[in-house]
C-alpha cells in the first residue's frame, strides 16, 4: 500500500472529502497548504493535491512536489491548473490546460452524450473505476504531452486524466475533475463513486505507463 498524502486549503469542502473515513484510511496524512512549502515530504510515495487551491500558495509549494517527482514519486492533480505570469508553461511539467465552458446541465438534453471516451482498456485503472463513475462535467481539458497515458479524452482529443511518466523521474497523474470539492459540498452523486473506487486504486492498484496505442471504447452516459 502506498502511502499518501493529500493536500488541505482549508476549505469546507475539502475538510469534508479529507476526513470522510472510507477515504481517510488511505491516507497517512493531510498537510495544510500554507505549510506545504517547508514540508518534508520523504515519507510519502505520493501526495493528492485537490482542485481549487489558492494557486500563489501552490506556487510557492512547487519545490516540494517537485523534489517529490524527481525521486520517483507520484503526484495527483485534480481541476483546472491555470498558469501565471512566474510559470506561463505551468506550475508543474508538462501542464497544459485550456479553459472551456462548462454545461453542469448536458445530461438533461435530448440524447445527450457526455463527449467522453475511454482509452486504453487493458490499463489497471479499469479494473477499479467505470467510465460512467468519472462523467459530471468539465470545466475545461488537458493537452498531455507527448507520450503520456490518455485514460479519458474528449471526442475532440483533450484529455481529461492522463499519466505523465514522461515530463520527470516520478508519475505525474493529473484529472480535470473536481471530486473532491462536490462531493464535500453535497453536490453530484457521481463523484462519490469515483472517490469510493479512485481511493483505494491510488493506494494499492498498479499505476503504469503503457506501451499500446490508445484504444477507444464507448462513452459514457451521466449518472
Amino acid at each position: 500500500m502506498r502511502r499518501l498524502a493529500a493536500v488541505y486549503g482549508g476549505s469546507a469542502p475539502h475538510h469534508r472529502a479529507l476526513n470522510e473515513p472510507k477515504y481517510a484510511r488511505w491516507l497517512a496524512d493531510c498537510i495544510y497548504l500554507p505549510e506545504l512549502p517547508n514540508a518534508d515530504l520523504t515519507e510519502y510515495d505520493g501526495v493528492i493535491v485537490p482542485e481549487r487551491l489558492h494557486a500563489g500558495r501552490l506556487h510557492a509549494a512547487r519545490p516540494r512536489l517537485l523534489e517529490m517527482l524527481e525521486r520517483a514519486g507520484t503526484v495527483v492533480l485534480f481541476g483546472e491548473q491555470p498558469v501565471c505570469a512566474r510559470q506561463p508553461r505551468g506550475w508543474l511539467p508538462g501542464l497544459d490546460w485550456e479553459y472551456r465552458p462548462t454545461n453542469y446541465w448536458w445530461w438533461l438534453e435530448p440524447g445527450a452524450t457526455s463527449g467522453l471516451r475511454a482509452q486504453h482498456p487493458e490499463h489497471d485503472l479499469w479494473r477499479h473505476l467505470t467510465l460512467k463513475d468519472a462523467t459530471w462535467h468539465q470545466h475545461g481539458v488537458y493537452r498531455a504531452p507527448p507520450g503520456a497515458d490518455v485514460l479519458i479524452s474528449t471526442d475532440d482529443g483533450g484529455a481529461i486524466l492522463y499519466i505523465d511518466r514522461v515530463s520527470t523521474p516520478g508519475t505525474l497523474l493529473v484529472a480535470a475533475l473536481d471530486p473532491m470539492y462536490h462531493f464535500g459540498s453535497y453536490f453530484m452523486p457521481a463523484t462519490e463513486r469515483f472517490l469510493d473506487k479512485f481511493m483505494p486504486w491510488l493506494a494499492e492498484g498498479e499505476i503504469r505507463g503503457s506501451s499500446d496505442a490508445p484504444q477507444e471504447t464507448h462513452g459514457a452516459q451521466h449518472g
